[in-house]
């Protein structure tokens, strides 16, 4: 195993054959030497289990060979890092927190747990995902509402929100871009991202502001559709859709606004015209870079490790803490 590793950090430090390579991993095959799957690592990026910086000249990401070698190295590998990337539907959340499906979906619906993931089947219905890891936490914090009637509460909630998982799931993601931002500006370009172009016209009056954001606008999912109908679900989920949600983010937005702006003025407010993604703002001194976007054009065929078995990850997950 120790040969093994040295020869990988080895490989990564080789140089190209028109000089050094570009630093760092990528995607691809730094998925592979974790052991995860092309959507694990996807989530793993999003998540920041697996810090990312900028390599090259088109701001492409890597993976930093020591968090490669950090992961490596830590106990439980790769098991343990598989295990808080495990994501589960309704039928697998609800089996293991002892529920009926029924149940699991009033207290996902509630906003009792988020989303990290979801897809549109070939009905158009929305499938959600959710980390094993949240479930068991909720399971432990609040049994209560595992057992019983519906508590008042619970039903107050379902009744002015019928739904709260894709706002919980939007408000994850703005959260996380904007954590893995590198400067005030993309950091407000990521609250803008759930906002459509009435409600941004509004928030930022100013259109060369509004184009510049829109150029650094991070995509809260990579998932795509050749189907119009399945396409406007997913273009729906994206944008925030209540009153109060709206509100708070075109507030947060106009928060943020005055930070970026302190930074440098956006380049179409200077008689600079060029808002494109090769002028993307440079990170601030002492931030770590990281991920704003998340992987999807590599693919890796290798066979992949199986997943544990749900009975052995639950009762690791239920004794983590």
């Amino acid at each position: 195993m120790e040969v093994r590793q040295e020869r990988q950090r080895r490989e990564r430090g080789r140089t190209g054959a028109h000089g050094p390579a570009w630093p760092g991993v990528p995607f691809a095959r730094a998925a592979r030497e974790l052991g995860l799957k092309p959507r694990e690592f996807e989530l793993a990026v999003q998540l920041g289990e697996v810090r990312t910086v900028s390599a090259g000249p088109a701001g492409r990401r890597r993976v930093p060979p020591e968090e490669i070698d950090r992961h490596g190295s830590s106990e439980g590998f790769p098991e343990a890092l598989r295990s808080r990337l495990w994501a589960v539907g309704t039928a697998e959340g609800a089996e293991l927190m002892g529920v009926s499906p029924a149940r699991f979906t009033r207290l996902a619906r509630a906003g009792c747990f988020t989303p990290v993931r979801f897809y549109v089947n070939r009905y158009r219905a929305v499938v959600w995902h959710y980390l094993a890891a949240d479930l068991a936490e909720f399971a432990d914090r609040e049994p209560g509402l595992l057992t019983g009637r519906t508590p008042a509460l619970l039903r107050t909630a379902l009744d002015e929100h019928s739904d709260r998982r894709a706002r919980g799931w939007r408000a994850r993601r703005v959260d996380q871009l904007t954590a893995q931002a590198t400067d005030a500006w993309q950091r407000a370009a990521a609250t803008a991202a759930v906002l459509d172009t009435p409600e941004l016209a509004q928030a930022v009056p100013d259109p060369g502001e509004r184009a510049y954001l829109n150029a650094l606008r991070p995509e809260l999912t990579r998932i795509r559709s050749e189907v119009p109908a399945a396409r406007e679900v997913i273009e729906s989920l994206v944008l925030a859709e209540d009153p109060d949600e709206i509100d708070w983010y075109r507030h947060c937005l106009t928060t943020a606004l005055p930070q970026a702006r302190a930074t440098r003025p956006a380049p179409g407010t200077d008689g600079n015209r060029q808002t494109g993604p090769d002028h993307a703002p440079e990170p601030e001194p002492g931030r770590d870079p990281a991920d704003s976007t998340a992987p999807g054009r590599e693919r890796t065929r290798r066979p992949e490790p199986r997943s544990p078995r749900p009975g052995k990850l639950w009762s690791w997950l239920r004794g983590r803490r």
